[in-house]
């Protein structure tokens, strides 16, 4: 039976692109939440990871960050055993800010965690197979972003931290995101990712706005704080979307973008690795 459970394991394994499954807690680990003291000490850890292999641009030094993984590897530990009773006892900002960073370091570990560093897509299983142990719990990349952070919460712009390590995507920050800043962490984010030319833009002369495809898959989020009815173009999604990016722009862009006499057009999306070269 052992060795079947054995042999089992080294199936999923190889299945997942030959890395191992990030283990679940045990019953005794279980029974032993962290201390707030030891949290504290965890996010200070991770705090180090960032501003030492992330620089300005966002971009990750994997292979620096792989030979020296353990103040990483403190903090997905820590966040494996928090209790039910410390996350109720947060406010609503600071729960969204441990499901990010929980995001994010998490999907740095799936990373380092290949060998060779590859880039994400290539790493089967890396959103809905592979789990991690969170707040006691065992859970996918995919179950953190779609079943908790988009349904417990109404905060569209989450999708402007959640970094999947592409170049496409938002940029990492050298910090990882506090209750008490999570609103100027976020609006930075929101206004450095709309920035990138991969981001949005706005091309008058040809008559096209170009988003980012997360805003085409997940445009859906913004229609509860930002559904309008008349101005902007396309479809309620993406009339949402414009309404809430609008807050971001000049004068004249925003009455450009309010009257609709557009196109939207989706940006490919570059999965290359967001790595430092």
């Amino acid at each position: 039976m052992v060795r079947k459970t054995i042999l089992s394991l080294s199936l999923i394994s190889i299945l997942l692109g030959g890395c191992s499954i990030a283990s679940v807690p045990t019953q005794s680990e279980a029974s032993a939440p962290v201390s707030e003291a030891d949290l504290e000490a965890a996010y200070d850890a991770y705090q180090e990871v960032l501003e030492t292999y992330v620089d300005a641009e966002g971009l990750v030094d994997y292979v620096g960050l792989q030979q020296n993984r353990e103040k990483l590897d403190q903090f997905n530990a820590a966040i494996a055993m928090v209790s039910d009773d410390m996350y109720n006892s947060w406010p609503e900002a600071e729960q969204i800010a441990f499901w990010v960073n929980a995001y994010n370091s998490l999907t740095l570990a799936s990373i380092i965690d290949q060998d060779p560093i590859r880039d994400i897509k290539e790493i089967v299983g890396v959103w809905r197979i592979r789990q991690h142990p969170i707040q006691k719990q065992s859970k996918t990349l995919d179950d953190i972003e779609h079943q908790t952070l988009r349904v417990d919460f109404n905060e569209p712009r989450i999708h402007a931290a959640l970094v999947c390590a592409a170049i496409s995507c938002p940029l990492l920050r050298q910090e990882p995101f506090r209750g008490g800043n999570l609103d100027a962490q976020l609006e930075d984010q929101v206004q450095t990712f709309l920035a990138k030319a991969d981001g949005f833009r706005i091309d008058q002369a040809a008559g096209k706005v170009y988003l980012s495809t997360i805003f085409q898959w997940f445009g859906e989020d913004w229609i509860p704080t930002y559904g309008i009815e008349e101005g902007f173009a396309g479809n309620e999604a993406e009339r949402s979307v414009l309404n809430f990016i609008s807050n971001y722009v000049s004068a004249e862009e925003k009455a450009y973008l309010e009257a609709g006499e557009y196109d939207v057009v989706y940006i490919d999306y570059d999965w290359s690795l967001n790595e430092q070269s």
